[in-house]
Order: structure tokens, then C-alpha cells, then sequence
């Protein structure tokens, strides 16, 4: 994020990704604009994730007429999240708000989401609770959404959605690659900022363009909350996961191992053609590999824990 510069006044950032959206642009910024002007003082990045249409172009043209907006341009296609972050690390407003380009999310809704901010809350999640999009796409979300839910342990309808408002201190607490953009509100929890509420939303068809979402957004969307959960509780103390598995296969393959010698030698069988045999040596091999990677990670974490500051709520 930038550094501040006192004499702006900036109340909000607005960080939109644009991807092949041209002809919603013009109609986002007047949006805007028509909500924000004479309430706040704002800033509109536009960030363009290597649109193959003229939507840098538009987005040029939009800056040259209003000084509220600037763009970001990538090469190629990065994806959402790091549009976002892209963004995030040049805001210079108080409150940072995301929105989708398309126009289906509704400007209108930022000064009450803003007011929610002020009222002490960290984050506030937009819920489009009345949805105007195809059901190959309302469907698979509500799954998505309930199971992140359910993990996350966070009370929030849609995570999807783009339209979010946030305090400048989320933003830059936290880094987005990958699809975690979907999963800000675990990030922000994570971090230490887990006052997150919802708002509803009005949520507006789609009047240009085609629908980005896909079957593969989908799988690796949850494919990033199973690393997210992952990392989340096990980033400081990967022994805790990777040496307790070792240790428990450990101690059932060593049982085993055991049992074969008691009738090797007790009850005098043979038992070198015994599938059981292998299994407890397969079973103690593959202990002593969890166990080997959990003392790696504890390692290479330390060089890594030694090198982060925490960060302090208050000194007096």
C-alpha cells in the first residue's frame, strides 16, 4: 500500500478488476460517481487483468476525464486475486471497497457498507440474496458457500461476492494470489480482524458480456480452501500435523511388528509370507516419513518465524 499522503483526504479506494469489460466501464464510473461525489472523497483504480478487448483503452480515457480514476494494466491474465492485490498495494483511502466490473454489483450499497465500518466492524461482506444469474452458477455457489462456511466458522451467506468494503488495515494485513480472493473474510479472521458482518445487497443481471465463471474456477476455488485451512492451523507448528500422523503410524505398525514376533517365537509360525508383515513395516516406513517431513517443516518455519515482526494493537 502507498504511503499516505496527508493532504489528499482520500475517504474511499474503490479496486475494480477488469477483465474484457469495455462497454460496462463508462457506465460503472458514471455509477460511482453518482453515489460517491458528494458524499466522500474517493478513488476508482481500475485494474486491468490483461483484457484482450479496448478496456484499457476505455479505462485511460476514463482517467483523462476524471482525476478520480487511475487503472493498472497487466501483460496477460493473472487472475482476480492478483488484480486485487495489485490494487490493494496502491490504495490511498481510509476504506477500501472491491466491486466487480459487470455492472451487476450496485454502487448504491457502498456509503451504508462504509457507515457499518464506522459503526467498528472490520469488514463487510456484500449477500446477494436475491441472485440474477444462471443456475449452473447459483447452484454450485451455494454448495461452495455453505462448506466455507461451515470450515471458516464465519457467518457469511456469500463469500463470493465481489462487492466488499473493508478498513485500510485488512488490506494490508493480508495477500491474495491464487483464487483467495474468495476467502478475504478467513484471511482477515486470521489475522486478527474478525469483526465481519454481511450486508444484502442488490445484485443486478448481467447487461453486457458473458459470465467469467467456470467449472475449473470452481475446483480450484476449493482446492484453495483446503490449503487455506491447512496453512491456517498448522503454518507455526507443522510438526503438530505431519508428527502426529507419523507417530500414530509409528505405534500401529510397531503393535504389529510386535504381534508377528510373539508368533515367530512363541507360538513358533512362520511368518515371512504373511501380508500382515508387510504391512507393519509399511506402516512404520511411512511414520518415520511423516515424522522426517514434520522436523523439516519445524525447520525451514523457523528461519521463517524468526524473520516476522508481530503486529502490536497498542503501546502506552
Amino acid at each position: 500500500m502507498q504511503d499516505k499522503d496527508t493532504n489528499s483526504n482520500i475517504d474511499i479506494s474503490l479496486v475494480i478488476p477488469v477483465y474484457n469489460e469495455e462497454e460496462s466501464l463508462p457506465e460503472l464510473e458514471k455509477a460511482i460517481s453518482e453515489a460517491l461525489l458528494n458524499l466522500f472523497t474517493y478513488e476508482v483504480i481500475f485494474v486491468d487483468d490483461g483484457s484482450t478487448d479496448t478496456s484499457w483503452s476505455v479505462i485511460k480515457d476514463l482517467a483523462e476525464k476524471n482525476d478520480n480514476v487511475r487503472g493498472i494494466s497487466f501483460h496477460h491474465n493473472y487472475g482476480k486475486s492478483v488484480a486485487l492485490q495489485a490494487g490493494f498495494e496502491d490504495v490511498k483511502g481510509d476504506y477500501i471497497v472491491t466491486l466487480d466490473s459487470d455492472l451487476q454489483d450496485d454502487p448504491n450499497e457502498i456509503p451504508e457498507m462504509i457507515q457499518m465500518l464506522k459503526d467498528g466492524y472490520d469488514l463487510v461482506s456484500g449477500w446477494k440474496k436475491e441472485r440474477h444469474d444462471p443456475i449452473s452458477k447459483t447452484i454450485p455457489s451455494k454448495f461452495f458457500n455453505y462448506v466455507t462456511r461451515k470450515v471458516a466458522g464465519i457467518k457469511l451467506h456469500d463469500f463470493n461476492c465481489g462487492l466488499k468494503a473493508y478498513r485500510a488495515e485488512v488490506v494490508e494485513s493480508i495477500y491474495l494470489y491464487g483464487e483467495l480472493h474468495r476467502y478475504i473474510p478467513m484471511l482477515a479472521k486470521r489475522e486478527g480482524y474478525g469483526r465481519i458482518t454481511e450486508k444484502v445487497v442488490k445484485h443486478h443481471p448481467r447487461k453486457y458480456g458473458k459470465t467469467k465463471f467456470g467449472l475449473s474456477r470452481f475446483m480450484n476455488g476449493f482446492l484453495d480452501l483446503v490449503t487455506i485451512t491447512f496453512v491456517q492451523r498448522y503454518l507455526q507448528k507443522p510438526m503438530h500435523f505431519f508428527g502426529t500422523i507419523g507417530v500414530l503410524l509409528l505405534i500401529a505398525g510397531g503393535f504389529i511388528n510386535l504381534y508377528m514376533v510373539y508368533v515367530k517365537l512363541v507360538l513358533g509360525e512362520g511368518i515371512g509370507n504373511r501380508p500382515l508383515l508387510f504391512l507393519g513395516i509399511l506402516l512404520m516406513v511411512v511414520g518415520v516419513q511423516f515424522f522426517s517431513t514434520g522436523l523439516l517443516g519445524e525447520l525451514i518455519n523457523k528461519n521463517h518465524i524468526e524473520k516476522q515482526k508481530p503486529r502490536i494493537r497498542e503501546q502506552v
